[in-house]
């Protein structure tokens, strides 16, 4: 996800009038200004993935990260007015906990302009080596006594699957983008796995983690832009399952 390309300027008011057309330039327009935030956030990002600190004393930690794609990803959408057409929702502590999502992106319908024509929940996944030992469970004991709190019964569930859930108990408009800040070969790089289908390996009893997810790149060779992504996503057919590398 991480590109080199210049940033285009910014263009004031290019959304007005953006889901009034059915054209393929419109769509592209907006693919194409995604995929530039897309790529502001994961360049500014990516510069704290290959930080070393000489004293190995500090190092950014992943909820850090998240915050500075987040920021950079939201000052540019800004600067492209594209917060009209495409929201950004950050999810609080409790809703991370409980929905999987760190923040969801929805595509606003041309006819209401307030109900959603997809929606992407996005989960950021770190190398094991740069999360703390606890960190899982503390998040699932968390997890559990939000639950606890609102009268309902806790499952046992990995993050993953909560957010699984949570898109399909959506529909197939809901999609889950799993990103991962860095691979083990890769480490200053940001790589996603966008599927709205996952929910058939939970009903396979098959449990999704990292690693399950993970599996998913061995051996790829093929990757979509951010762009080819979006433009994918808005041109499925309904019920259609989508799973893609990004």
């Amino acid at each position: 996800m991480n590109q080199s390309e210049n940033q285009p300027k910014t263009k004031p008011g290019i959304f007005k009038s953006l889901w009034s057309s059915s054209s393929n330039s419109s769509l592209t327009s907006c693919c194409s200004l995604f995929s530039d935030c897309i790529r502001a956030a994961s360049t500014r990002t990516s510069e704290y993935l290959l930080f070393s600190d000489p004293k190995n004393k500090f190092q950014p930690s992943p909820a850090a990260l998240c915050e500075i794609f987040l920021m950079t990803y939201i000052q540019r959408s800004n600067q492209l007015n594209l917060t009209e057409t495409i929201h950004c929702t950050v999810m609080t502590r409790e809703q991370r906990l409980v929905l999987g999502a760190d923040w969801v992106w929805a595509l606003l319908d041309s006819s209401s302009k307030k109900e959603p024509r997809v929606q992407i929940a996005v989960q950021v996944l770190h190398p094991p080596e740069k999360m703390k030992e606890n960190v899982e469970e503390r998040s699932s004991d968390a997890y559990k006594e939000i639950l606890r709190t609102a009268g309902m019964e806790p499952m046992e569930k990995t993050g993953a699957e909560r957010m699984v859930e949570f898109c399909s108990a959506i529909g197939k408009t809901c999609f889950a983008l799993f990103l991962f800040f860095g691979v083990k070969k890769d480490p200053a790089n940001i790589y996603g796995l966008l599927s709205n289908n996952l929910h058939v390996a939970v009903g396979k009893c098959v449990q999704i983690d990292q690693a399950f997810i993970e599996n998913f790149f061995r051996g790829a060779k093929h990757y979509v832009s951010p762009a080819a992504m979006l433009q994918t996503v808005l041109n499925k057919q309904d019920n259609e399952p989508l799973t893609m590398l990004v």
